[in-house]
């Protein structure tokens, strides 16, 4: 059983340019990102998933730096960057995360994959934690089953396709209590966002790699941060990929139960 953790990463963001090379308390924030994903146990790989486009070069050089593999793909197509990466790795699953998101939680990253080994399931999330600090993990027969079967390219956000429990085996991890705050926003993509991951960053003594559960108990306690980037817009899908996704869901579900 080969589980590889992919990051999926460019340089290409017009809100917040180059934001993975900005330094967060001497570490880029793509730095963080790799530091989490090589604290996690049973991985085969990590893979550093971005694009053979010249301004992603910067990219290529540090997951050298860090000695992790990376792949160059489809600079649009997301979901066929992954699923290339998978298959040249030879992977049973990959578990995945985008590059901004410096505090991930390594505590459910670790339960899911837990929960790929065991093979059960083509697609495992988390529900409940802050934005930015959920991975998600993908069999890679799933994975091929879509990019084989669909027409369109613009797959950024692509995890509405594997949530489909009459297509896929699906697995849905709920967070406890203490860390279910889905309304916290840790994830980059402007501004008010750095400026949020400061704060937190420097507020907070840790060595090594702060855990999840910490940040969530101070900004419990300092709920006046939330105001930095409280009325950031989170990307959604498009509805024309919105409904391109649901005529391939449809063609899949009809050719499961035609047996094709």
């Amino acid at each position: 059983m080969k589980i590889g953790f992919l990051i999926t990463a460019r340089l290409k963001s017009s809100r917040l340019p180059l934001k993975l090379l900005k330094d967060l308390r001497g570490k880029k924030i793509i730095e963080w990102v790799i530091a989490r994903a090589k604290s996690l146990k049973n991985i085969s790989e990590i893979i550093l998933c971005t694009s053979p486009h010249p301004q992603d070069y910067p990219l290529i050089e540090i997951a050298r730096d860090e000695s992790i593999y990376y792949f160059a793909g489809s600079e649009e197509d997301v979901l066929d960057r992954l699923y290339q990466a998978s298959r040249l790795f030879s992977l049973d699953y990959f578990v995945g995360i985008t590059g901004e998101n410096p505090l991930f939680c390594r505590y459910y990253a670790q339960r899911v994959i837990d929960e790929a080994k065991k093979d059960e399931y083509d697609y495992i999330k988390i529900k409940g934690l802050p934005l930015g600090c959920a991975v998600y993990a993908v069999r890679r027969s799933a994975i091929e089953l879509v990019c084989r079967e669909k027409d369109f390219h613009n797959t950024e956000i692509w995890g509405y396709i594997f949530d489909q429990p009459e297509l896929f085996k699906v697995k849905e991890i709920e967070v406890e209590d203490t860390m279910n705050r889905p309304h916290y926003r840790l994830t980059l993509d402007y501004k008010e966002d750095f400026v949020f991951l400061k704060e937190i960053f420097s507020a907070l003594s840790y060595e090594g790699l702060m855990d999840l559960s910490e940040v969530i108990t101070y900004i419990d306690k300092n709920q006046n941060l939330l105001e930095i980037n409280r009325y950031m817009e989170q990307h959604d899908i498009p509805q024309d990929v919105k409904d391109k996704m649901d005529a391939l869901i449809l063609r899949l579900k009809e050719k499961k139960q035609g047996g094709g």
